[in-house]
C-alpha cells in the first residue's frame, strides 16, 4: 500500500517542480494528456467496477457518462491545445504607437481540485484536464464517500505520473481542512452550497482564487406545444440516472395545467420501461451514496403526495423513481436542492407567474425548457437567470465543449469544459512592446501650454 504524504510535504514537492519550468512546455502537457488517456482507455473495466462498488453504478452510465466523457474532454483539448496556448495579439490605441500588444496565457502554479462523490471520476478528471492543459501541478482530493474510486484513482495517478507533477490526498473531513490551510494558487471544488462556503472563507485567507462547481434547484418548464412522449422520456433519464444524484437533473417540474394529466401518464410509462415493474431488481438503477443522504431524502417523502414509487428499502439505500403530484412551493421537497429520485410536479396557467416564482429563488445551476414556440424560448432566456439553459432536453448540454459549464450566483463561480478549463487554470497576462523611438514629449512635465492640446482630444 502506497503512503501518504504530509498536504505540506507534497505542495512543496509540487512548487519544487513547478519552478523548474516544465510544464510550461506545451509538448510536456500534450505528452501528459496523451498519457491520462491511455491509462482510462487501459483501465476502463477496472474504473467501471470501482463505480459499481461505490454507487452500483450501471456499466452503460459508468462508460457514458464517466469514461466516454473524460476522454472526450482529453481528446477536445489536445486538439485544440496548441492553438489555445499561443500568445494572441491585440491591436494597440492609436496614442501608444508604435507598439505592439499581446495576451500570454500562462499556469498559475500549484491547484487543488476537489472532487465529489456523484460523478466521482469524470469531475475530477475533466477539472484535471484543464489544469493540465495550463500548465499547472495538481493535487486531487477524491470523496471518501466513494472509496473504491478514490483508491483507483491515487493509484492510476501514484504508478503513472511524477507526484510533483500529480499527487492524490485520500481522505475524509479533516484531510481536507489540512489541504485548505495550505496556500494554493486556484482551488477548484465541485460539491454542495453549504460546503462551498467553507471552501472559499478558507481560500480567502491565502487570497486564493476559486472555481465553485455547486449547484440548486433546477426547474424544468413544459408548455402545452411540448411533445410529451419525448418530453416524458428525456425528463426520465434526465432526473433518475444516478438514481438522481446529479448536479444539472431537473429538481422540479413546472407543468402548464392543461398538459398535467398527459405528461404524469408518460412519464409513469417512461418509468417502467426504462426500469421495469420493480426497479429495485433492475440492474440499470443505482443506489444512494450513503445512509445519511438516504435517510434525509426519505423525510423529503410526503405519503398523500405520491402519485408514482415511493418504496424504501434501508439495507439497499434504495429509493423508487418517485413523483410527487400537488406539491406547493412551502413543501419540505421545495426547500432545498432534492440530490435524489423523487420528482416533485407543480403547476402553472400563466408562464408569466412560473417565471416569478423561479426568479424569487437562487439562481439554478441549469434551467430546462420543453416548448417549440421561438418567442416562449426567447422570453425564458431574457427573463430568467442560470448557469445554463437546456431546451426540449435536460443534462446533455454539459456535453458540448464549446459551451461554458458552471454556475451563477449560488449555483457557483467560474466555469469550465472545453477552452473554459484552460482559461480558468491560466493567467492571462498582457504585454505591451513599445518603440523606444520616437519619444514624443507631450505627456511630460512641464505642461504649460499643453492642456488645450489634451482637450481637443475629448469629444
Amino acid at each position: 500500500m502506497l503512503t501518504q504524504a504530509a498536504p505540506t510535504e507534497i505542495i512543496h514537492q509540487q512548487r519544487r517542480f513547478f519552478q523548474q519550468g516544465t510544464t510550461k512546455n506545451v509538448e510536456f502537457r500534450l505528452k501528459q494528456l496523451h498519457q491520462l488517456k491511455a491509462l482510462i482507455q487501459k483501465n476502463q473495466d477496472a474504473i467501471a467496477q470501482a463505480l459499481k462498488d461505490d454507487l452500483k453504478k450501471p456499466a452503460f452510465e459508468a462508460i457514458g457518462s464517466e469514461i466516454l466523457f473524460s476522454i472526450g474532454n482529453i481528446d477536445h483539448t489536445i486538439q485544440h491545445l496548441r492553438n489555445w496556448a499561443k500568445p494572441q495579439k491585440v491591436s494597440v490605441p492609436l496614442t501608444q504607437l508604435p507598439a505592439s500588444a499581446q495576451i500570454i496565457s500562462e499556469p498559475l502554479g500549484v491547484v487543488l481540485i476537489i472532487g465529489p462523490w456523484n460523478y466521482p471520476f469524470q469531475l475530477l478528471i475533466l477539472p484535471l484536464v484543464g489544469a493540465i492543459a495550463a500548465g499547472n501541478c495538481a493535487i486531487l482530493k477524491p470523496s471518501e464517500l466513494v472509496p473504491h474510486t478514490s483508491k483507483l484513482v491515487a493509484d492510476l495517478i501514484a504508478k503513472n505520473f511524477d507526484p510533483g507533477f500529480l499527487s492524490v490526498v485520500e481522505g475524509g473531513k479533516e484531510i481536507a481542512q489540512d489541504l485548505l490551510k495550505e496556500k494554493f494558487d486556484h482551488i477548484f471544488f465541485t460539491g454542495g452550497t453549504q460546503v462551498g462556503k467553507i471552501i472559499m472563507q478558507a481560500a480567502a485567507e491565502h487570497l486564493t482564487p476559486v472555481t465553485l462547481e455547486l449547484g440548486g434547484k433546477s426547474p424544468c418548464i413544459i408548455e402545452p406545444d411540448a411533445d410529451i412522449a419525448t418530453t416524458a422520456r428525456r425528463i426520465t433519464w434526465s432526473k433518475f440516472i444516478n438514481s438522481g444524484q446529479s448536479c444539472i437533473a431537473p429538481d422540479y417540474l413546472l407543468v402548464h395545467q392543461k398538459i398535467k394529466g398527459l405528461l404524469l401518464a408518460e412519464l409513469k410509462i417512461s418509468i417502467q420501461e426504462f426500469y421495469g415493474e420493480n426497479p429495485e431488481k433492475s440492474p440499470d438503477y443505482a443506489r444512494i451514496i450513503s445512509e445519511n443522504h438516504f435517510q434525509r431524502l426519505c423525510q423529503l417523502l410526503n405519503p398523500d403526495k405520491i402519485v408514482f414509487g415511493g418504496k424504501t428499502n434501508a439495507d439497499e439505500r434504495y429509493i423508487a423513481p418517485t413523483i410527487m403530484d400537488g406539491v406547493s412551493w412551502e413543501d419540505k421537497v421545495m426547500e432545498d436542492e432534492i440530490f435524489g429520485p423523487i420528482l416533485p410536479l407543480l403547476t402553472y396557467s400563466d408562464l408569466g407567474g412560473a417565471i416569478a416564482q423561479i426568479n424569487t429563488r437562487p439562481k439554478p445551476l441549469a434551467l430546462y425548457l420543453f416548448t417549440d414556440n421561438k418567442s416562449t424560448q426567447q422570453r425564458i432566456l431574457k427573463e430568467t437567470s442560470s448557469g445554463g439553459v437546456c431546451i426540449n432536453d435536460a443534462m446533455v448540454q454539459c456535453v458540448c465543449e464549446e459551451l461554458p459549464f458552471g454556475g451563477v450566483g449560488n449555483s457557483g463561480i467560474g466555469a469550465y469544459h472545453g477552452k473554459f478549463s484552460f482559461d480558468t487554470f491560466s493567467h492571462r497576462k498582457s504585454v505591451l512592446n513599445r518603440w523606444s523611438w520616437p519619444d514624443f514629449k507631450l505627456r511630460y512635465p512641464p505642461y504649460q501650454g499643453k492642456g488645450e492640446m489634451l482637450k481637443r482630444l475629448i469629444k
